[in-house]
């Protein structure tokens, strides 16, 4: 580490530093300066691309861009690990603290059932379908299976929008509202829909958009 950068480090932290200056330390400069030029020092744009597309946009070797990848998925476990293992979901900002490391950087859209139990704690959750940059197939007997296997009292459904835009759709409103009835039938209600946009998100819950 060069001494302006451990000293600036020191004596104000490690959020004064830039991300430039977080990746040269951590990984190198010459990888600083690549990633900088290709996506004009708007890092947060990485971490929604894996290595493959990394090294195509920049001057990398194979090694160098799987570094970049490995460092961004670092940080998303940490963020994962600060909430813990036993997260009770009272409110949609618990979900949201859960859902966002997993899905808010995806250039495509995800949906993922998560498990809960009699207390609302999450005992798991699955990946139902990953699909293009504005939408993805789901199948509500598939949650509903996935749910029954794991024993779940009731679900939490999430996905992601790409786009950053975290309205609802239509198509958003008529996969609840099939999953709903089909968990009426069932007796496993679903507690909620979120919907993570980037660092905003949407409950569909909050807005009375579920029976």
């Amino acid at each position: 580490m060069s001494t302006e950068i451990f000293d600036q480090f020191v004596q104000y932290g490690t959020e004064s530093l830039t991300d430039k200056q977080l990746v040269s330390e951590v990984l190198s400069p010459s990888i600083a300066e690549e990633l900088e030029t290709a996506y004009d020092t708007n890092f947060r744009d990485i971490a929604r691309k894996e290595w493959e597309q990394i090294r195509y946009d920049n001057d990398l070797e194979d090694e160098e861009a799987g570094k970049v990848e490995m460092m961004f998925q670092l940080g998303k476990r940490i963020e994962n690990a600060r909430i813990g293992t036993r997260i009770q979901i009272s409110e949609p900002a618990d979900a949201v603290a859960y859902l966002g490391p997993k899905l808010r950087d995806l250039s495509k859209e995800h949906f993922i059932v998560v498990f809960l139990n009699n207390a609302k704690i999450i005992t798991g959750f699955h990946k139902i379908s990953a699909g293009g940059s504005t939408a993805t197939i789901v199948d509500s007997s598939e949650v509903m299976r996935q749910a029954i296997i794991n024993e779940a009292n009731s679900i939490l459904l999430a996905h992601n929008h790409p786009s950053g835009n975290k309205k609802e759709s239509k198509a958003d409103i008529n996969l609840t509202e099939r999953i709903v009835k089909a968990g009426k039938l069932l007796g496993i209600s679903v507690a909620d829909h979120i919907i993570i946009a980037g660092d905003s998100y949407t409950s569909m819950r909050e807005k009375g958009l579920m029976s």
